[in-house]
């Protein structure tokens, strides 16, 4: 079903740039000779490894560990030796341990890995834990364990499912490519993933710039309750309360979560790694990535090993075309600047976006004009100027009485900003300082 009737208020349309890649088929990217593996790859509690120097590990072997309930195990994802333990450059910001294995080329899979399955011979219960086990998160960027999703407390009834195919994100394709040529796999974690949470209403919503997607999805859902919607093109369509707004009519209160209105969300690419881990035991040990941007001399989308520095990617792809300006990990509205290539792809790595000199422009900021545009622009109804200033004059509390911990950092009141102000960043800046001094008001 395709209706443009889908969507929610707000929103910008930013420059789509998919067309570099959309056309791209996924390749495998072969594993490179060594593995650097991050210890803290998802949201919540971060991993402690199980091995040390020296150790033989196997394909698929869990590697890393937390005892948390907000956590999901890390895996090898290739055969090899621990060459050593320390600390490398994390994509998202600082350092983190990391397990670096030394390929052996040889592929050899962990004998000790789950049988092959069907969602009919499992039980919700055994899915959840299979999720669990194979160390499953959403692989739309943000890699919140998957599990913990479908693990609601007793009183949030959930009755609805909804998988993101938006792909909002400018430049970004690689659930675009994984929709069209994996939509049995789509449909197959889609079923997994309701049979998890007891519920039937299951939906897929993709944006209409995706129609050849949308086609392939309606015809492996055919003779099942998975429902695909054609969602209006607007970013963030992808996130989470914009796709309930838009597909359920449900609004998820301020400071709430889908479950508060009886939905789960999850990704097309979780999906299928769903669907991968029951069909051949095998945990998550690789993902698909775009790589993309006017400064990459060959636009792909690839299969890649989890641990694979980006250097490799962006080899892949031809190298850089000019000069590189700018790299980001993830898209340009929400992504992560990299100061270095020497760093592994982690389970929410969904793109790589390189940007040359005449893309990447520095303007500084001027005096807010107040021209309301970006209250026009925010999906969450937020003030996102008074916000920002508020923010950056560490008047936190009265920032948090605007919303200041409802903003989702879409960044879309800084795509529309005529005077270039700083908007998302301070607001970003001002979130993390307050979290931290109530947590330090707490302790």
């Amino acid at each position: 079903m395709a209706d443009n009737r889908y969507t929610f208020k707000g929103g910008v349309h930013p420059r789509e740039g998919k067309e570099l890649s959309s056309h791209k088929a996924i390749q495998v990217l072969p594993a490179p000779a060594e593995i650097v593996i991050p210890v803290r790859q998802h949201a919540g509690a971060p991993c402690k490894p199980l091995v040390k120097r020296g150790d033989e590990v196997l394909l698929g072997q869990k590697i890393a560990e937390a005892d948390a309930f907000v956590s999901a195990p890390i895996h090898a994802s290739v055969s090899g030796t621990v060459k050593r333990i320390e600390s490398y450059p994390h994509p998202v910001g600082g350092t983190v341990e990391c397990i670096v294995i030394v390929n052996d080329g040889e592929d050899r899979v962990y004998p000790d890995l789950p049988q092959a399955a069907d969602i009919a011979q499992l039980s919700g219960k055994e899915i959840i834990q299979r999720i669990r086990d194979a160390g499953i998160v959403g692989l739309g960027g943000a890699a919140f364990p998957t599990h913990v999703k479908l693990s609601p407390p007793a009183d949030k009834p959930i009755d609805a499912l909804i998988l993101n195919g938006s792909e909002c994100e400018p430049y970004l394709t690689c659930d675009h490519r994984q929709m069209l040529e994996q939509p049995e796999a789509v449909v197959y974690g889609a079923r997994a993933l309701a049979k998890a949470l007891d519920v039937s209403k299951v939906f897929v919503g993709v944006e209409l710039n995706k129609p050849d997607a949308i086609a392939a999805l309606q015809k492996a859902a055919s003779g099942t309750n998975v429902q695909i919607i054609g969602l209006t093109v607007k970013y963030p369509q992808g996130a989470e309360k914009q796709l309930i707004q838009a597909i359920l009519k449900r609004e998820v209160p301020a400071g709430g979560l889908p479950m508060d209105v009886g939905a789960v969300v999850s990704n097309v690419g979780t999906a299928i790694a769903v669907a991968n881990t029951i069909q051949t035991g095998l945990p998550l040990y690789q993902r698909v990535v775009t790589v993309s941007g006017e400064g990459i001399a060959e636009p792909s989308n690839f299969l890649v090993r989890l641990g694979t520095p980006f250097s490799e990617l962006i080899a892949a792809a031809g190298g850089p075309k000019g000069t590189p300006r700018k790299i980001i990990m993830g898209g340009p509205m929400t992504g992560f600047a990299q100061h270095t290539t020497n760093i592994p792809v982690i389970k929410g790595t969904s793109g790589l976006l390189v940007f040359t000199e005449g893309q990447v422009t520095a303007t500084e900021p001027g005096p807010c004009i107040r021209c309301g545009r970006c209250v026009e622009a925010c999906p969450a109804f937020l003030l996102p100027v008074t916000l920002a200033n508020l923010a950056s004059a560490n008047m936190l509390e009265d920032a948090a009485s605007y919303g200041l911990l409802n903003c989702m950092e879409c960044g879309s009141c800084s795509f529309v900003c005529p005077a270039n102000r700083y908007l998302v960043q301070n607001i970003k800046v001002g979130k993390q300082q307050l979290i931290a001094k109530r947590r330090q008001r707490a302790s």
